[in-house]
């Protein structure tokens, strides 16, 4: 079977294809990239501004098209973040679903961190013991603590990187006020769930995903994206500290010149490092290896998890398109128009 992901979230639409068949991991067939750059588009109220509205509902459409020509048969679309949390999000999903004719569903942050916690898991295998996750998106961070395939432990906190750059990093770069303002607001933030995570023991494993991360990773000496997914990627606190000074004295196109950062996360990268060193200090963590399979890995390892009849039901149902009164498979249809 083949099965597409399609994660619409605030800097682009990713569609992931795998071919996939119980018993064995998802193995890549192709993956779609369209930008959406909503964090650009945010007015005061938390609204989308027209024009991400229509930005996201062409990135959506552009993703389905290329699932129709690769002969994905179920899709799962999701929105995360930064339509989730729109307060014109209904106007955003209907546009979307006139535009490519699905209806993306919402994940909340607590299943986001277990689906995410699945997918590390199932990378590193049971010898990986205790384990604990983070992983800092857009609007949210995610952690999760277990040791089973499904964590004890799952918490979003409201600490993502663009959602953060928006409420404090006004200038670029930003004035030194600023930066001491978010540093005050992480630490206070991450200090409501601090004594919780410690009380649940120390885990064998910290492992991170995200782009944030991986970006962090790269700046600090990890080998590029280029190598593929087995080869070891490391983040030690000492780099992230390190670099912060230096990210906060550099504008947004500085930063997208340095190694690894991408134009659209180059602004927010400040803040997902300002938020990544204070988590990783006040958990006591390190180092910490980065986990190429993320929340769209384990969506698909729930799905395969939902083919064997394991009970465990994935909280996202494949969506099929709409044509008048008539609900057409995606296996069964040819390339929309």
């Amino acid at each position: 079977m083949r099965l597409g992901v399609l994660d619409i979230g605030s800097n682009s639409a990713q569609l992931q294809i795998v071919d996939v068949r119980p018993g064995a991991p998802p193995l890549p067939a192709h993956a779609v990239k369209e930008p959406t750059l909503l964090g650009e588009q945010i007015l005061p109220d938390g609204s989308v501004s027209d024009e991400g509205v229509e930005r996201v509902a062409k990135a959506a459409a552009d993703a389905v098209a290329a699932a129709y020509r690769h002969g994905v048969d179920q899709l799962y679309p999701f929105a995360t973040s930064a339509v989730r949390d729109a307060t014109n999000r209904d106007d955003i999903i209907g546009r979307i679903q006139q535009a490519a004719g699905i209806r993306p569903q919402f994940l909340d942050g607590e299943h986001e961190a277990r689906l995410t916690y699945l997918a590390a898991h199932r990378w590193y295998g049971w010898s990986a013991g205790r384990l604990l996750l983070l992983d800092i998106g857009g609007g949210s961070m995610e952690i999760a603590l277990g040791r089973d395939a499904d964590p004890e432990l799952a918490l979003s906190l409201p600490l993502g990187a663009g959602r953060l750059t928006r409420a404090f990093l006004d200038h670029d770069p930003p004035k030194r006020g600023e930066v001491k303002a978010l540093r005050r607001h992480v630490r206070e933030t991450l200090g409501e769930v601090v004594d919780r995570l410690r009380w649940e023991s120390v885990p064998r494993r910290v492992v991170a995903t995200s782009k944030t991360f991986k970006q962090l990773a790269r700046l600090a000496g990890a080998p590029p994206q280029s190598e593929g997914p087995f080869v070891t990627r490391e983040l030690a606190i000492e780099d992230v500290r390190a670099w912060i000074p230096r990210l906060a004295g550099m504008s947004a196109a500085q930063r997208a010149r340095l190694r690894g950062v991408s134009r659209p996360r180059a602004r927010q990268l400040l803040a997902g490092a300002i938020v990544a060193h204070a988590t990783m200090s006040a958990l006591g963590v390190r180092r910490l290896r980065v986990c190429p399979w993320a929340l769209r890995e384990g969506i698909m390892l729930r799905h395969l998890e939902t083919m064997a009849n394991t009970g465990v039901a994935l909280p996202l149902q494949p969506l099929v398109r709409m044509d008048g009164a008539t609900v057409t498979p995606l296996h069964e249809r040819g390339t929309p128009e």
